[in-house]
């Protein structure tokens, strides 16, 4: 399929506008369910080759089609098995391939894909679609780039997407820039962040920056040492310490994922401690952070009760949140909720972000949908085909419904992420019914 142009690709070349200035230490049972701008700059955007993702250029499509069909909310009527699917604008040919279609696939009235087949093309998507960047105001003063298997490095830079800073992260490589990347900075056009020393980008380890850009460098080393370095920078572009710190399983990345969203929604810094010890890096950032409270995500499997005392040791006050696997861990997090840490989505009206568990990295590539938007956390499947009994049982428990008058109602909303290989068109279909607007009585 012919990937067409993204939407800002056309646009006549305008003036560049000036931007609007802007429980105590120790283990719990894991029995139970925690529930508890810079002005711009004078480089002018290039508009984008073909190359870049089809999907991209189907954003405007999608949401248009959402728009008509009722938003993100809908009304009594599901409007996937009525509504006629648009063609993709990608001028492929012809053919019964759902690739080829704008609806369902890319969009239904609750759901819209974030596609790709690898983290470059994700991540793309994902920064194309929280900064447009039709205009100067809508484009990002910042970009983080990262390495394609620094899964690490790009959970703990989501940090950089929460205000003031709202960096979006794109996947670079050691030796060169992918395509979607360099498309997806050209159309960027990061303007210069005044609080990193005017960078336009930050990166990450090994990741290569465009050498005509302005670039902060995190230097390479192991999660640990990257997330600590990281969560540096994020002090000294803030200029305030974190209201909490988020500690994640060195050893099991799935169980890592979720941390990413809350990053890029909170502020909150990412570190890294493995099963059996806390690393020397994650240790100096905890004095550091002394008094500041520690969440530790993930069971003591992954990160141990000795390990979690000596983090409480260090913050005064550390919680654990934790599930049995990948997805009962990020359904945990999405649940929890203590004073001003945690998500305590437990009621309708959200947005979600919905990846297969089997690419940590996405989860850095995709923070940008929660930290913008409909600010959601990420929540996980574990097959391409099946959504697990656990998810369409919280999904239920957070359906939106009227009774009277839908338009005055809650909605919710779902980013689905990955390419028909990772999360095909029917569990998209099955999320969107779950997701739908529904009428529970009462009214005419």
């Amino acid at each position: 399929m012919r990937r067409p142009k993204p939407i800002n690709a056309d646009l006549p070349e305008t003036p560049e506008e000036e931007p609007s200035k802007p429980e105590p230490a120790g283990d719990v049972d894991e029995g139970q369910p925690l529930l508890l701008s810079s002005p711009p700059s004078r480089r002018q955007p290039k508009p984008l080759t073909p190359k870049l993702l089809a999907l991209l250029a189907l954003l405007a499509v999608g949401l248009i089609v959402a728009a008509i069909l009722g938003g993100t909310g809908g009304g009594g009527e599901d409007t996937t098995s009525t509504a006629s699917p648009p063609v993709a604008a990608s001028g492929g040919d012809s053919g019964t391939g759902s690739e080829d279609l704008g609806y369902p696939a890319f969009a239904t009235s609750n759901t819209t894909r974030i596609g790709g087949s690898d983290a470059a093309e994700i991540a793309a998507a994902a920064a194309l679609t929280a900064y447009p960047s039709t205009t100067a105001a809508q484009r990002p003063a910042l970009v983080t780039l990262v390495a394609e298997e620094d899964w690490a490095g790009a959970i703990a830079a989501a940090v950089l997407m929460a205000e003031p800073v709202r960096a979006p992260l794109l996947v670079s490589g050691p030796g060169e820039v992918p395509g979607p990347t360099g498309e997806a900075l050209a159309a960027l056009a990061p303007t210069g962040e005044k609080r990193i020393a005017g960078a336009s980008v930050v990166a990450v380890g090994a990741a290569l920056a465009p050498g005509d850009l302005a670039a902060e460098s995190i230097p390479a080393g192991n999660g640990a040492e990257e997330a600590a370095a990281i969560a540096a920078l994020r002090d000294r572009a803030f200029g305030t310490p974190p209201r909490h710190v988020v500690i994640a399983p060195l050893s099991r990345p799935q169980l890592a994922m979720p941390a990413a969203a809350w990053a890029a929604r909170s502020g909150d810094p990412v570190l890294f401690a493995e099963a059996g010890k806390l690393p020397k890096a994650t240790e100096r950032a905890l004095r550091r952070y002394k008094d500041i409270p520690a969440y530790v995500l993930g069971p003591s499997s992954a990160i141990s009760p000795g390990v979690l005392s000596r983090i409480g040791k260090l913050s005064g006050k550390v919680r654990r949140i934790a599930g049995k696997d990948p997805v009962a861990n990020a359904l945990a997090f999405a649940r929890y909720g203590d004073a001003s840490f945690g998500w305590d989505v437990n009621d309708p009206g959200h947005g979600f972000v919905l990846a297969r568990d089997t690419e940590p990295l996405v989860a850095g590539a995709v923070a940008a949908l929660s930290g913008s938007g409909t600010w959601g956390p990420l929540l996980l499947t574990d097959s391409p085909t099946k959504l697990p009994a656990e998810l369409r049982d919280y999904f239920l428990d957070v359906k939106p419904g009227y009774t009277d008058n839908p338009t005055r109602a809650f909605y919710n909303h779902v980013w689905v992420v990955g390419d028909e290989e990772a999360i095909d068109v029917n569990q998209q279909a099955e999320v969107n019914e779950l997701a739908e607007l529904a009428k529970i009585g009462g009214g005419e």
